[in-house]
């Protein structure tokens, strides 16, 4: 099939599919309703390229496109623009922002590259009266907290070392514990925050996204616990019977377990 075919074919699909004669369930969707789907897509995407599972990154890649091929149909309908209209805007916005590869203009490095990223940005209004607008919102709090810090980074806002990072840290952990003492739940809630905060510099700093380590981590820690539970099915215990020592064992266990596949 002619490439270009396959995506008008999908684009065809889709207006069926909300047409009078199409799906009664696609037909009822809104910009409103199609959001959790949009953002459950990434994530699963997210998922599958952690897996480094090519044939599951397919496959969603083609589930995330489909919901944006919604998205364009629905503002298709609103009159207001469709899928081609969008192939065409973000082709202009790359030609555009890579002069360095489709012009005349020459860069020394990747960190020219994001600051002649910036200008541009600003000449299109798209940065306006901070430099960190544009940051949405709705990102994941960690992931928010990561992408601020680079844009303050950006214009000297920074630290200059790692270790005044690591001394920033230990004041935040002694701030929290101030605060655990003093029994008040919104200065609680003000440090846990805050200590929050410098622990996404030093990932930062390290050169780690904090979202990519937090889930690895919670992912690592459910494949430990679900080690746990197994060991008490095959003892006909349920885990709450278990006690915390004989937990402990076999967290040590299924730690162990994981090395071994690792050095393998």
């Amino acid at each position: 099939m002619n490439r270009g075919s396959a995506l008008e074919r999908l684009v065809n699909i889709m207006a069926r599919l909300r047409s009078e004669e199409g799906c009664p369930w696609d037909r009822k969707q809104t910009r409103e309703t199609l959001k959790p789907y949009l953002i459950e897509e990434a994530y699963e995407l997210l998922e599958a390229i952690e897996k480094n599972d090519p044939h599951q990154i397919k496959e969603e890649l083609g589930d995330l496109l489909f919901q944006i091929i919604f998205h364009c149909q629905i503002a298709r309908e609103r009159g207001e623009f469709d899928v081609w209209d969008v192939l065409e805007s973000i082709t202009e916005k790359m030609l555009n922002r890579h002069p360095h590869v489709f012009g005349d203009d020459r860069i020394k490095d990747a960190s020219q590259v994001i600051q002649r990223w910036e200008e541009h940005k600003k000449r299109e209004g798209k940065l306006k009266d901070s430099v960190l607008e544009g940051i949405p919102a709705a990102l994941p709090s960690l992931l928010r907290a990561h992408r601020v810090q680079e844009r303050a980074s950006r214009v000297g806002f920074d630290w200059n070392k790692r270790e005044e990072v690591y001394e920033k840290l230990k004041e935040e952990l002694r701030e929290f514990e101030a605060a655990l003492e003093s029994g008040n739940r919104d200065e609680i809630e003000s440090e846990m925050g805050d200590l929050l905060f410098s622990l996404v510099n030093i990932s930062r700093f390290s050169g780690i996204n904090p979202e990519d380590a937090l889930r690895r981590t919670t992912d690592k820690f459910i494949k430990r616990f679900r080690f746990i539970e197994e060991e008490a099915r095959k003892q006909g215990k349920h885990i709450s019977e278990l006690t915390l020592s004989e937990m402990d064992n076999l967290w040590e266990e299924a730690k162990l377990l994981n090395e071994k596949k690792h050095n393998q």
